[in-house]
């Protein structure tokens, strides 16, 4: 290559790094060129708004959260429910005589189809002592639906229709929740007073896991509740929280609220919970009673002492039947509950949350204390037999 070879590679060069701007800036002018004659051609009626919008910037808006909520939305249901009350009249204005007449009074909740045959899940609350029970799905079809059971212990209830082509969505597992992994809440909290069957979807993420609770006002227990921010409002009950694969992994149920409305605290019954429920209510039609033959006590200072006990952890068994589960299983009146199924026994209120996952046929080991000594036993749960 000689000297002038030389000179006019270095010229063309130049000349490129000179004039390439400018004739990007010219792609960039057509390029909003074309955008502008779209544009008129749009306001003229030529073309779509979504033929305007370019297809990367179209499909940027659809994100995994969007996915799962669009899998499961159409099995969301919404669940109008007509219950009578007897409510006091007054039959006399001078002498206050009073006579019980019915009311009917309206409520709403939400749920969500399991099965392509049309079980459907949602909270006892929301259906108990329902007279009729109207399923609206998001398709706007409209069916009657009949109560399978009720598990009012976990607060949870299983309904049925009947029709062709059910959406249903898939069971995830809550063992395996991970703490702050996203979470979408589906619902219908305003079920016949809007027009719109589409169920609203709030976002938020898995706040905590094993949140226990036990309400001695009307008997519930919830155990292993998954707590959540994905904000949880009334009417929303009964219908599903998800992962971000789709997936069922609780039911929606309370609200931690002094002012009624969400604050960010909202807890659902995790899904395995209430599959057992569910398989238990569809073959049964109710929650059978177990039964394991004998009955505990909290310990107290006077009873530590007397068995020289160096804490008041656990529970004192001070009954056992004969020819129960528990005398086959070895336990003694005078043993101490440490453990059942690796969950610590501090008193009789972790024991009942504990006994409250168990089912009939299911089988438990129970760590006791005897003279002492620590020793394992395994019990089995069996139907409670009047």
């Amino acid at each position: 290559m000689n000297r002038n070879h030389v000179i006019l590679i270095l010229i063309l060069t130049v000349i490129v790094l000179i004039f390439y701007p400018v004739i990007f800036q010219n792609r960039e002018v057509m390029k909003n060129l074309n955008t502008e004659i779209a544009l008129e051609d749009t306001l003229n009626g030529k073309l779509t708004v979504k033929d305007l919008i370019t297809e990367e910037v179209y499909s940027s808006r659809r994100n995994a959260i969007t996915n799962a909520a669009g899998i499961v939305e159409p099995a969301v249901v919404s669940v109008n429910v007509i219950k009578t009350q007897m409510v006091k009249r007054r039959r006399s204005f001078f002498f206050g005589f009073y006579d019980e007449v019915p009311y009917s009074i309206q409520g709403i909740g939400s749920g969500v189809i399991f099965s392509d045959d049309g079980f459907i899940l949602t909270n006892a609350h929301v259906v108990e002592g329902a007279t009729e029970i109207k399923i609206i799905l998001t398709d706007t079809r409209q069916f009657d639906a009949m109560v399978i059971g009720i598990d009012t212990s976990h607060d949870v209830a299983v309904i049925k229709i009947e029709g062709d082509d059910l959406p249903f969505a898939k069971f995830g597992d809550s063992d395996n929740i991970i703490i702050g992994e996203w979470a979408i809440a589906l619902g219908n909290p305003y079920g016949f007073l809007i027009k719109d069957s589409k169920p609203s979807v709030s976002v938020g993420v898995v706040s905590a896991i094993n949140r226990d609770f036990a309400e001695n006002k009307d008997g519930k227990i919830y155990r292993h509740m998954v707590q959540t921010d994905a904000a949880i409002n009334p009417g929303n009950s009964g219908g599903p929280l998800v992962n971000i694969l789709g997936e069922i992994i609780g039911i929606n149920t309370f609200i931690f609220s002094e002012s009624g409305g969400n604050i960010g605290i909202g807890f659902a019954i995790p899904v395995n919970t209430v599959k057992k429920s569910a398989r238990e209510l569809i073959e049964f039609g109710k929650i059978r009673q177990i039964w394991f033959g004998f009955k505990v006590q909290e310990l107290n200072q006077l009873i530590a002492s007397h068995l020289e006990l160096k804490s008041l952890d656990g529970v004192l068994i001070n009954y056992i039947q004969t020819k129960s589960p528990a005398e086959e299983a070895g336990l003694k009146e005078g043993d101490i509950i440490r453990e059942i199924n690796g969950n610590v026994i501090k008193g009789t209120r972790d024991a009942e949350l504990v006994v409250s996952d168990i089912s009939v046929g299911d089988k438990i080991e129970i760590e006791i204390m005897r003279n002492g000594k620590a020793l394992k036993l395994n019990l089995k749960a069996v139907e409670y037999k009047k």
